[in-house]
């Protein structure tokens, strides 16, 4: 998409439209559909306030994946994961027969998978060869020589080649007062009880409804409970979502009960301090590894 005189209201639906796309990305440069969304949601908010005086913005979703890549760049320093994004050795115009059976594994990768990658080799596949981009969009969203990300490209696709018979990491275990509380909350909401829900709140709770909301305040949050009683189409279980305590929302018309999407709460002294609801966010589940007890 090329145009320098894009509106503010287009601007807004090119944000919505890339959101999915945009968290494809970061997920896996972060390695967490669910760290990937604070990612998506902290470019979008600098995006939003760096567009009035961007001036004309050539190729606004180069600019926008440039952001998120950026962002995605911080997050790692922040979780001393990563340090700041390294230079790959030129390896020139290297030919590779095999590159195109090498993009399908890479395109298959996990997201743990991703995390065993160099942040500049991670970015160049993810752009490439999870979501499609050319090596001359590439290049300009990395803002990095050509010969350095088909190098990265090169070096990454072996490695993930490499580790495609790995085996994944164990499910962690969590204690039985955790499963018991994940069952009590996921009985109450099935039985629509949400007063004694509602009675869980701490007075500064926070709501998260990605992708739609954002609420503090017990008073207010208490509104999220009526929007449920409001329709029929979730029924929660408990589980895990990557390895965290999670409800696990499916749809009862839906006879294979495949999990939709999570919720993931947070407590402190008993009481409910956050809740952050991927509802309105599907597309968190195309790389949120999710298990049942």
């Amino acid at each position: 998409m090329a145009d320098a005189s894009l509106k503010p209201e287009a601007f807004g639906r090119l944000m919505a439209e890339l959101r999915p796309r945009l968290h494809r990305y970061c997920a896996r440069m972060v390695g967490s559909a669910v760290d990937g969304e604070d990612v998506v949601q902290e470019a979008l908010a600098k995006a939003a306030e760096a567009f009035p005086a961007a001036g004309a913005i050539e190729r606004p979703e180069s600019w926008l994946f440039r952001i998120a890549h950026n962002a995605a760049l911080d997050a790692l320093r922040r979780r001393k994961r990563q340090a700041a994004v390294r230079s790959d050795i030129d390896i020139g115009d290297l030919a590779d027969s095999s590159a195109a059976a090498d993009a399908r594994v890479a395109a298959a990768a996990s997201l743990a998978a991703f995390m065993n990658l160099p942040a500049a080799q991670r970015s160049s596949v993810v752009l490439m060869d999870v979501l499609g981009y050319s090596l001359g969009e590439t290049v300009e969203i990395l803002n990095v020589s050509l010969p350095a990300v088909k190098a990265a490209l090169h070096r990454a696709r072996a490695r993930l080649k490499a580790l495609a018979g790995a085996p994944e990491r164990s499910t962690p275990i969590l204690s039985a007062a955790e499963r018991e509380r994940l069952r009590a909350y996921a009985d109450e909401f099935n039985a629509r009880n949400f007063d004694a829900l509602r009675d869980l709140l701490a007075e500064d709770v926070r709501l998260d409804l990605v992708n739609k909301t954002r609420l503090a305040g017990r008073k207010d949050v208490s509104v999220y409970f009526s929007r449920y009683a409001e329709s029929a189409d979730w029924r929660f279980a408990p589980g895990l979502a990557e390895g965290r305590p999670a409800l696990l929302v499916s749809n009862p018309a839906d006879p294979a009960g495949a999990v939709g999407y999570v919720v993931l709460l947070d407590w402190t002294d008993g009481k409910i301090a956050a809740i952050r609801d991927f509802r309105f966010a599907p597309y968190a589940m195309e790389s949120l590894i999710v298990a049942r007890f």
